[in-house]
């Protein structure tokens, strides 16, 4: 459940100046309007946290120079501001991040690697808003884990199943590839992951690539 907060619209600057530390919710700005949301309890906390977990060993791994911040706020715009569930950033982008040090904002699409977004109830979020402004922002690659198969049919086929949605950006746009049962997942650009169907789609297990392949290649490259 998420709900926009009774205030005036206002702009990205006077939401970060706004926004509560230490606060048992998480919030957004949308089109100047404050939305809160819980943060993540149970199924959606632990696969967020095994999924970044596991890109996190696989960037090491793999000694590709990104990483997995804590905490990060997108600025898409004026009115706009995101916290994807996960983020990956590169790290020799950060330096031309005027807003990183001091208050872990992202301002620049070509500094984010990958967003991540694991399904709930507010799922035309993340299919329908959040797809075309990560898109318009130039992100490169958006995942969305819909484990619960929540999502409306026109997005996630009828009968209604988990399903990895990998949106890659091809020229300004992106490209959807969609994922379910058992079925190997192929990223363009960040790794192979085993989705094992059962009561949600189990997507935590990184299979890294040993050597560059033209199918396969390297992550994130």
């Amino acid at each position: 459940m998420i709900a926009s907060l009774d205030k005036a619209p206002i702009t990205f600057d006077e939401f970060i100046e706004w926004y509560p530390e230490n606060s048992e919710y998480r919030y957004e700005l949308r089109r100047g309007v404050v939305v809160e949301m819980p943060k993540p309890r149970g199924k959606h906390s632990k696969l967020a946290g095994n999924l970044a977990f596991e890109l996190g060993a696989f960037v090491r791994s793999a000694n590709q120079p990104y990483f997995i911040p804590k905490e990060c706020v997108i600025k898409l715009s004026n009115d706009m501001g995101y916290e994807p569930d996960i983020v990956v950033l590169a790290e020799a982008a950060i330096a031309d991040e005027p807003r990183w040090e001091r208050e872990s904002v992202i301002t620049r699409g070509q500094s984010i690697k990958l967003a991540v977004e694991v399904v709930s109830t507010n799922w035309r979020d993340d299919y329908l808003l959040k797809l075309a402004d990560y898109e318009a922002f130039g992100i490169q690659e958006y995942w969305i884990v819909d484990y619960l198969g929540l999502g409306g049919r026109r997005y996630i086929g009828s009968p209604k199943q988990p399903t990895f949605t990998l949106c890659h950006l091809v020229d300004g746009e992106f490209e959807l590839q969609q994922f379910r049962g058992s079925q190997l997942i192929v990223f363009p650009h960040v790794s192979r992951v085993i989705a094992d169907r059962r009561s949600d789609i189990r997507l935590l297990r990184s299979v890294s690539l040993a050597a560059p392949c033209p199918a396969l290649p390297l992550p994130f490259a």
